[in-house]
């Protein structure tokens, strides 16, 4: 148990360390209520701190909702920073769209805080697999000091089912479960007052979308979802926000279609992945970023799901 604690004292040391070594976080304002903060381009790596993803928050007359917490300890911190640099108003809440590692470490923060923090029972699986604990120590190699073996797994306070309503100052709030999509605990969050949706990595903007071993069917049925709200903004996992929804969830969806057709074509036509991937034309996503780190995976990713599709079609 000393050992725990010596280890505790010391990441919360580290952590105090590295946030004084950020650039504070400048709030971008989407409505005179809603805020977010836009990660970098490209992935997560030292040299961006690990400042790829977006969070946003939510101000109302009795507190401060947030919807996801950033990429590591440091930064939930400058999140917190951030907020403060709009309101005062007590933070009383963290909503987590999904527990991706670019999303939730800086829920230390916020935990540190004592904020109470909501994710989909969904993800409780993925939590209790030991898969967390592997990837803390892949982002630990790729992120020091940013991030580092001895950062806590938060778990969500609160495991909420696929659809939970609440009201705060005024504000009604609606959390979708959307999942299996990009992940299986993939929630929306919907302003339907201010017709502002936050879609974590339902869309991404600007770059190639990370795909991995996601339901990419289902995936593509939430983007009609999405489009079916009717939203006057979008606010992104990662890249700018959107004001026209329609156009900007084209490349994910695109992307996703392409995926699939080319993947789904060579399964059907026993063709091996590595004699598939380099047959087919990527000429059209190449120059969008991210391709390079994120499109061997994402098209490997998609076989195999293509291979189970086709299995349970027999």
């Amino acid at each position: 148990m000393n050992a725990l604690r010596a280890a505790t004292a010391l990441f919360a040391l580290a952590a105090s360390l590295a946030v004084h070594a950020l650039e504070p976080l400048k709030p971008i304002r989407v409505t005179d209520n809603v805020y977010y903060v836009q990660g970098k381009p490209g992935v997560a790596t030292a040299a961006n701190q690990g400042f790829n993803s977006n969070a946003a928050f939510v101000v109302t007359r009795d507190g401060v909702v947030v919807i996801d917490a950033l990429g590591t300890p440091a930064l939930g911190e400058a999140l917190i920073a951030a907020i403060r640099s709009v309101t005062r108003a007590p933070l009383k809440r963290v909503i987590l769209t999904h527990y991706h590692a670019d999303h939730y470490y800086g829920a230390v923060a916020f935990r540190r805080s004592g904020i109470e923090i909501w994710a989909h029972r969904a993800a409780r699986p993925y939590l209790d697999s030991g898969e967390p604990e592997r990837r803390r120590e892949q982002r630990a190699n790729e992120l020091f000091p940013w991030v580092d073996e001895n950062m806590p797994i938060v778990l969500a306070d609160r495991w909420i089912d696929d659809v939970t309503r609440f009201k705060m100052g005024g504000v009604q709030f609606e959390v979708l479960h959307v999942g299996p999509a990009h992940s299986p605990e993939d929630v929306i969050v919907w302003l339907p007052q201010a017709r502002v949706v936050f879609c974590g990595d339902i869309m991404f903007t600007g770059r190639i979308p990370f795909v991995g071993d996601a339901d990419s069917g289902q995936w593509l049925r939430r983007i009609e979802q999405l489009v079916a709200l009717k939203p006057r903004y979008i606010v992104t996992g990662h890249g700018p926000m959107s004001t026209n929804p329609a156009r900007d969830l084209a490349l994910t969806r695109d992307y996703l279609v392409y995926l699939r057709h080319a993947m789904g074509k060579a399964v059907e036509e026993f063709v091996p992945f590595e004699e598939a991937y380099a047959k087919t034309d990527w000429s059209r996503f190449k120059s969008v970023p991210v391709f390079e780190p994120a499109n061997r995976v994402n098209a490997y990713g998609t076989y195999l799901l293509m291979e189970r599709e086709l299995l349970k079609k027999k």
